[in-house]
Protein backbone atom coordinates (compact mmCIF):
# COMPACT_ATOMS: atom_id res chain seq x y z
CA UNK A 1 0.00 0.00 0.00
CA UNK A 2 1.44 3.36 -0.98
CA UNK A 3 1.84 5.84 1.87
CA UNK A 4 -0.45 8.50 0.44
CA UNK A 5 -3.22 5.96 -0.03
CA UNK A 6 -2.85 4.82 3.59
CA UNK A 7 -3.07 8.38 4.95
CA UNK A 8 -5.97 9.18 2.64
CA UNK A 9 -7.82 6.10 3.85
CA UNK A 10 -7.39 7.23 7.45
CA UNK A 11 -8.94 10.58 6.60
CA UNK A 12 -11.84 8.84 4.86
CA UNK A 13 -12.50 6.85 8.03
CA UNK A 14 -12.39 10.06 10.04
CA UNK A 15 -9.01 9.93 11.80
CA UNK A 16 -6.31 12.58 11.55
CA UNK A 17 -2.57 12.08 11.94
CA UNK A 18 -0.80 14.85 13.83
CA UNK A 19 2.94 15.07 14.31
CA UNK A 20 4.22 15.10 17.88
CA UNK A 21 7.16 17.31 17.06
CA UNK A 22 7.99 20.88 16.07
CA UNK A 23 11.22 22.76 15.57
CA UNK A 24 12.38 25.83 13.71
CA UNK A 25 14.86 23.71 11.76
CA UNK A 26 12.01 21.50 10.56
CA UNK A 27 10.00 24.55 9.54
CA UNK A 28 12.94 26.16 7.76
CA UNK A 29 13.75 22.97 5.86
CA UNK A 30 10.15 22.76 4.65
CA UNK A 31 9.59 19.35 6.26
CA UNK A 32 6.20 20.28 7.72
CA UNK A 33 5.08 21.75 4.42
CA UNK A 34 6.11 18.60 2.57
CA UNK A 35 4.24 16.33 5.00
CA UNK A 36 1.18 18.56 4.80
CA UNK A 37 1.28 18.73 1.02
CA UNK A 38 1.56 14.92 0.90
CA UNK A 39 -1.54 14.60 3.05
CA UNK A 40 0.33 12.79 5.82
CA UNK A 41 0.18 15.31 8.66
CA UNK A 42 -2.77 17.59 9.38
CA UNK A 43 -1.81 18.93 12.82
CA UNK A 44 1.01 19.39 15.34
CA UNK A 45 1.34 18.77 19.07
CA UNK A 46 4.12 20.18 21.24
CA UNK A 47 5.24 19.91 24.85
CA UNK A 48 8.15 21.18 26.98
CA UNK A 49 10.33 18.18 26.06
CA UNK A 50 9.87 18.85 22.36
CA UNK A 51 10.78 22.53 22.67
CA UNK A 52 13.73 21.82 24.95
CA UNK A 53 15.18 19.45 22.39
CA UNK A 54 14.49 21.84 19.52
CA UNK A 55 16.06 24.86 21.23
CA UNK A 56 19.01 23.01 22.77
CA UNK A 57 19.92 21.16 19.56
CA UNK A 58 18.71 23.47 16.80
CA UNK A 59 20.93 26.11 15.19
CA UNK A 60 18.02 28.23 13.96
CA UNK A 61 17.36 29.72 17.42
CA UNK A 62 20.82 31.18 18.07
CA UNK A 63 20.25 34.71 16.80
CA UNK A 64 16.84 35.17 18.40
CA UNK A 65 18.02 33.67 21.67
CA UNK A 66 21.03 36.00 21.79
CA UNK A 67 18.74 39.00 21.23
CA UNK A 68 16.22 37.83 23.83
CA UNK A 69 18.91 37.29 26.46
CA UNK A 70 19.46 41.03 26.30
CA UNK A 71 15.89 42.21 25.74
CA UNK A 72 13.92 39.80 27.94
CA UNK A 73 15.15 39.20 31.51
CA UNK A 74 12.70 36.38 32.32
CA UNK A 75 13.70 32.92 31.07
CA UNK A 76 10.10 31.69 30.75
CA UNK A 77 9.16 34.68 28.61
CA UNK A 78 12.25 34.11 26.47
CA UNK A 79 11.13 30.54 25.85
CA UNK A 80 7.60 31.69 25.04
CA UNK A 81 8.81 34.22 22.50
CA UNK A 82 10.70 31.45 20.68
CA UNK A 83 7.89 28.90 20.95
CA UNK A 84 5.13 31.31 19.90
CA UNK A 85 7.03 32.21 16.74
CA UNK A 86 7.31 28.51 15.84
CA UNK A 87 3.66 27.85 16.65
CA UNK A 88 2.55 30.81 14.55
CA UNK A 89 4.60 29.56 11.58
CA UNK A 90 3.18 26.04 11.97
CA UNK A 91 -0.37 27.43 12.27
CA UNK A 92 0.17 29.35 9.04
CA UNK A 93 1.48 26.24 7.27
CA UNK A 94 -1.57 24.27 8.43
CA UNK A 95 -4.12 27.01 7.78
CA UNK A 96 -5.15 25.53 4.39
CA UNK A 97 -6.09 22.30 6.22
CA UNK A 98 -8.05 24.29 8.80
CA UNK A 99 -9.91 26.19 6.08
CA UNK A 100 -10.57 23.11 3.93
CA UNK A 101 -12.03 21.19 6.90
CA UNK A 102 -13.96 24.22 8.17
CA UNK A 103 -12.11 24.18 11.47
CA UNK A 104 -12.20 20.45 12.16
CA UNK A 105 -8.47 19.92 11.56
CA UNK A 106 -5.22 21.79 10.96
CA UNK A 107 -4.36 22.72 14.57
CA UNK A 108 -1.14 23.33 16.49
CA UNK A 109 -1.02 22.79 20.27
CA UNK A 110 0.92 25.01 22.68
CA UNK A 111 1.10 24.03 26.35
CA UNK A 112 0.69 26.24 29.39
CA UNK A 113 3.42 25.94 31.99
CA UNK A 114 3.22 22.54 33.74
CA UNK A 115 3.89 24.44 36.97
CA UNK A 116 0.23 25.49 36.76
CA UNK A 117 -1.19 21.94 36.61
CA UNK A 118 -2.88 22.31 40.01
CA UNK A 119 -3.75 26.00 39.67
CA UNK A 120 -7.05 26.56 37.84
CA UNK A 121 -6.92 30.37 37.92
CA UNK A 122 -3.28 30.48 36.84
CA UNK A 123 -3.95 28.04 34.00
CA UNK A 124 -6.87 30.12 32.72
CA UNK A 125 -4.80 33.32 32.84
CA UNK A 126 -1.93 31.64 30.97
CA UNK A 127 -4.32 30.16 28.39
CA UNK A 128 -5.87 33.58 27.73
CA UNK A 129 -2.44 35.16 27.32
CA UNK A 130 -0.98 32.48 25.03
CA UNK A 131 -4.15 32.34 22.94
CA UNK A 132 -4.00 36.10 22.46
CA UNK A 133 -0.30 36.21 21.70
CA UNK A 134 -0.36 33.39 19.14
CA UNK A 135 -3.39 35.08 17.55
CA UNK A 136 -4.23 32.24 15.20
CA UNK A 137 -7.65 30.61 14.85
CA UNK A 138 -6.04 27.16 14.60
CA UNK A 139 -4.07 27.15 17.86
CA UNK A 140 -5.06 24.78 20.66
CA UNK A 141 -3.98 25.71 24.17
CA UNK A 142 -2.80 22.58 25.91
CA UNK A 143 -4.02 22.09 29.50
CA UNK A 144 -3.40 19.05 31.77
CA UNK A 145 -6.45 16.99 32.69
CA UNK A 146 -6.13 17.39 36.46
CA UNK A 147 -9.20 18.42 38.47
CA UNK A 148 -7.92 22.00 38.40
CA UNK A 149 -7.16 21.69 34.69
CA UNK A 150 -10.72 20.51 34.04
CA UNK A 151 -12.07 23.67 35.66
CA UNK A 152 -9.71 25.83 33.61
CA UNK A 153 -10.74 23.90 30.50
CA UNK A 154 -14.42 24.61 31.10
CA UNK A 155 -13.65 28.29 31.62
CA UNK A 156 -11.55 28.41 28.45
CA UNK A 157 -14.36 26.89 26.39
CA UNK A 158 -16.80 29.39 27.94
CA UNK A 159 -14.52 32.15 26.61
CA UNK A 160 -14.19 30.61 23.15
CA UNK A 161 -10.60 29.36 23.57
CA UNK A 162 -9.90 26.04 21.82
CA UNK A 163 -8.15 23.48 24.02
CA UNK A 164 -6.19 20.23 23.91
CA UNK A 165 -6.63 18.53 27.31
CA UNK A 166 -3.55 16.44 27.91
CA UNK A 167 -2.25 13.81 30.36
CA UNK A 168 -5.34 11.61 30.46
CA UNK A 169 -4.85 8.00 31.52
CA UNK A 170 -8.19 6.69 32.80
CA UNK A 171 -11.88 6.57 31.98
CA UNK A 172 -12.63 8.63 35.07
CA UNK A 173 -10.26 11.38 34.00
CA UNK A 174 -11.81 11.31 30.52
CA UNK A 175 -15.32 11.56 31.97
CA UNK A 176 -14.32 14.62 33.99
CA UNK A 177 -13.18 16.33 30.80
CA UNK A 178 -16.12 15.19 28.67
CA UNK A 179 -18.52 16.56 31.28
CA UNK A 180 -16.72 19.90 31.50
CA UNK A 181 -16.88 20.53 27.75
CA UNK A 182 -20.68 20.91 27.32
CA UNK A 183 -20.84 23.05 30.46
CA UNK A 184 -18.34 25.41 28.88
CA UNK A 185 -20.22 25.40 25.57
CA UNK A 186 -23.52 26.16 27.31
CA UNK A 187 -21.93 29.13 29.04
CA UNK A 188 -20.41 30.32 25.76
CA UNK A 189 -23.77 30.05 24.03
CA UNK A 190 -25.54 31.88 26.86
CA UNK A 191 -23.10 34.77 26.51
CA UNK A 192 -23.78 35.03 22.78
CA UNK A 193 -20.58 33.28 21.68
CA UNK A 194 -20.25 31.08 18.58
CA UNK A 195 -19.95 27.53 19.90
CA UNK A 196 -19.24 26.03 16.48
CA UNK A 197 -15.97 27.98 16.37
CA UNK A 198 -14.46 26.11 19.32
CA UNK A 199 -12.35 22.96 19.01
CA UNK A 200 -11.49 20.59 21.87
CA UNK A 201 -9.56 17.33 22.01
CA UNK A 202 -8.88 14.91 24.89
CA UNK A 203 -5.45 13.27 24.82
CA UNK A 204 -4.94 9.73 26.18
CA UNK A 205 -1.28 8.76 26.74
CA UNK A 206 -1.15 5.17 25.55
CA UNK A 207 2.32 3.67 25.96
CA UNK A 208 2.72 5.03 29.48
CA UNK A 209 -0.36 3.04 30.53
CA UNK A 210 1.16 -0.22 29.32
CA UNK A 211 4.58 0.57 30.75
CA UNK A 212 3.26 0.96 34.28
CA UNK A 213 0.67 -1.83 34.18
CA UNK A 214 3.13 -4.27 32.58
CA UNK A 215 5.51 -3.75 35.49
CA UNK A 216 2.72 -4.64 37.89
CA UNK A 217 1.75 -7.68 35.84
CA UNK A 218 5.36 -8.87 35.78
CA UNK A 219 5.51 -8.51 39.56
CA UNK A 220 2.36 -10.65 39.96
CA UNK A 221 3.86 -13.19 37.58
CA UNK A 222 0.90 -15.57 37.19
CA UNK A 223 -0.06 -16.89 33.75
CA UNK A 224 -3.24 -14.78 33.87
CA UNK A 225 -1.20 -11.67 34.66
CA UNK A 226 1.49 -12.28 32.05
CA UNK A 227 -1.16 -12.88 29.36
CA UNK A 228 -2.41 -9.30 29.85
CA UNK A 229 0.91 -7.59 29.13
CA UNK A 230 0.69 -5.04 26.31
CA UNK A 231 -3.12 -5.11 26.22
CA UNK A 232 -4.14 -2.48 28.77
CA UNK A 233 -3.74 0.75 26.81
CA UNK A 234 -5.54 -0.41 23.67
CA UNK A 235 -8.30 -1.91 25.82
CA UNK A 236 -8.81 1.38 27.64
CA UNK A 237 -8.79 3.25 24.32
CA UNK A 238 -11.50 1.03 22.90
CA UNK A 239 -13.64 1.37 26.03
CA UNK A 240 -13.18 5.13 26.01
CA UNK A 241 -14.38 5.22 22.42
CA UNK A 242 -17.43 3.13 23.30
CA UNK A 243 -18.38 5.76 25.88
CA UNK A 244 -17.94 8.56 23.36
CA UNK A 245 -21.46 8.54 21.94
CA UNK A 246 -22.96 8.71 25.40
CA UNK A 247 -21.45 12.16 25.79
CA UNK A 248 -21.63 13.66 22.32
CA UNK A 249 -24.63 11.88 20.80
CA UNK A 250 -27.07 13.33 23.32
CA UNK A 251 -29.74 15.94 22.75
CA UNK A 252 -28.14 18.09 25.41
CA UNK A 253 -24.86 18.19 23.54
CA UNK A 254 -26.49 18.77 20.15
CA UNK A 255 -28.32 21.75 21.65
CA UNK A 256 -24.98 23.45 22.37
CA UNK A 257 -24.22 23.67 18.65
CA UNK A 258 -20.62 22.69 19.41
CA UNK A 259 -18.27 20.25 17.73
CA UNK A 260 -17.75 16.88 19.45
CA UNK A 261 -14.57 16.70 21.47
CA UNK A 262 -12.21 14.38 19.59
CA UNK A 263 -10.28 11.61 21.32
CA UNK A 264 -6.55 11.95 20.67
CA UNK A 265 -4.11 9.07 21.10
CA UNK A 266 -0.78 10.39 22.41
CA UNK A 267 2.44 8.71 23.54
CA UNK A 268 2.05 6.33 20.61
CA UNK A 269 5.63 5.21 20.08
CA UNK A 270 6.04 1.63 21.30
CA UNK A 271 8.39 1.54 24.29
CA UNK A 272 8.67 -2.25 24.56
CA UNK A 273 10.66 -3.63 21.59
CA UNK A 274 8.76 -6.91 21.89
CA UNK A 275 5.55 -5.14 20.81
CA UNK A 276 4.54 -4.18 17.29
CA UNK A 277 5.78 -0.72 16.36
CA UNK A 278 2.24 0.35 15.40
CA UNK A 279 0.56 -1.13 18.49
CA UNK A 280 -0.94 2.25 19.38
CA UNK A 281 -1.91 3.16 15.81
CA UNK A 282 -3.51 0.30 13.88
CA UNK A 283 -5.96 -0.92 16.61
CA UNK A 284 -7.12 2.65 17.39
CA UNK A 285 -8.55 3.87 14.08
CA UNK A 286 -12.04 5.35 14.04
CA UNK A 287 -14.07 8.49 13.30
CA UNK A 288 -13.68 11.57 15.51
CA UNK A 289 -10.16 10.59 16.56
CA UNK A 290 -6.63 11.87 16.16
CA UNK A 291 -3.36 9.97 16.51
CA UNK A 292 -0.40 12.19 17.31
CA UNK A 293 2.80 10.38 16.41
CA UNK A 294 6.53 11.07 16.78
CA UNK A 295 8.69 10.97 13.68
CA UNK A 296 9.68 7.31 14.15
CA UNK A 297 6.07 6.14 14.35
CA UNK A 298 5.07 8.29 11.39
CA UNK A 299 7.88 6.67 9.39
CA UNK A 300 6.75 3.20 10.47
CA UNK A 301 3.16 3.89 9.42
CA UNK A 302 4.34 5.33 6.12
CA UNK A 303 6.37 2.18 5.50
CA UNK A 304 4.02 -0.62 6.55
CA UNK A 305 0.87 0.76 8.18
CA UNK A 306 -2.38 -1.12 7.54
CA UNK A 307 -5.63 0.83 7.55
CA UNK A 308 -9.01 -0.38 8.80
CA UNK A 309 -11.68 1.03 11.08
CA UNK A 310 -10.64 -0.93 14.17
CA UNK A 311 -11.84 1.00 17.22
CA UNK A 312 -15.20 -0.74 17.21
CA UNK A 313 -13.61 -4.18 16.94
CA UNK A 314 -12.58 -6.39 19.85
CA UNK A 315 -14.65 -4.48 22.41
CA UNK A 316 -15.62 -7.64 24.32
CA UNK A 317 -11.96 -8.62 24.51
CA UNK A 318 -11.09 -5.11 25.70
CA UNK A 319 -13.67 -5.35 28.47
CA UNK A 320 -12.34 -8.79 29.42
CA UNK A 321 -8.78 -7.43 29.67
CA UNK A 322 -9.99 -4.44 31.68
CA UNK A 323 -11.91 -6.68 34.08
CA UNK A 324 -8.94 -9.03 34.30
CA UNK A 325 -6.75 -6.21 35.60
CA UNK A 326 -9.33 -5.37 38.24
CA UNK A 327 -9.46 -9.03 39.34
CA UNK A 328 -5.71 -8.95 39.79
CA UNK A 329 -5.98 -5.89 42.02
CA UNK A 330 -4.75 -3.39 39.44
CA UNK A 331 -7.22 -0.54 39.85
CA UNK A 332 -7.57 1.43 36.64
CA UNK A 333 -8.32 4.76 38.31
CA UNK A 334 -5.44 4.32 40.77
CA UNK A 335 -3.12 3.69 37.84
CA UNK A 336 -4.51 6.76 36.09
CA UNK A 337 -3.94 9.02 39.08
CA UNK A 338 -0.37 7.76 39.51
CA UNK A 339 0.40 8.26 35.84
CA UNK A 340 -1.10 11.74 35.81
CA UNK A 341 1.00 12.81 38.82
CA UNK A 342 4.10 11.31 37.22
CA UNK A 343 3.26 12.96 33.89
CA UNK A 344 2.98 16.39 35.50
CA UNK A 345 6.30 15.79 37.28
CA UNK A 346 8.01 14.74 34.04
CA UNK A 347 6.71 17.83 32.23
CA UNK A 348 7.86 19.96 35.18
CA UNK A 349 11.35 18.50 34.89
CA UNK A 350 11.37 19.02 31.13
CA UNK A 351 10.20 22.60 31.64
CA UNK A 352 13.05 23.25 34.08
CA UNK A 353 15.52 21.86 31.55
CA UNK A 354 13.91 23.99 28.85
CA UNK A 355 14.33 27.18 30.90
CA UNK A 356 17.94 26.23 31.60
CA UNK A 357 18.48 25.97 27.83
CA UNK A 358 17.35 29.57 27.27
CA UNK A 359 19.19 31.20 30.21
Amino acid sequence: MESLTAFAQLRQIGQSIWLDNLSRDMLAAGDLQRMTDAGEVTGITTNPSIFRSAIANGKAYAADLARLRTAEPDAERRYERLAIADVQAACDALRPVFDRTQGDDGYVSLEVSPRLAYDAAGTLAAARRLHGEVARANVLIKIPGTAEGALAFENCIAEGISVNVTLLFSLGQMTRIFEAYPRGLERLKASGGRTSGVKAVASFFMSRIDTLIDRRLDAIGTPEALALRGKSAVAIGKLAYQAYGGFFGTERFRATGGRPQYLLWASTSTKNPAYHDLLYVEPLVGPYTINTVPDVTLAAFRDHGRVASTLGEGVAEAREAFDGLERLGIGHEDVGEQLQREGVKLFDEAFDALLAAVK
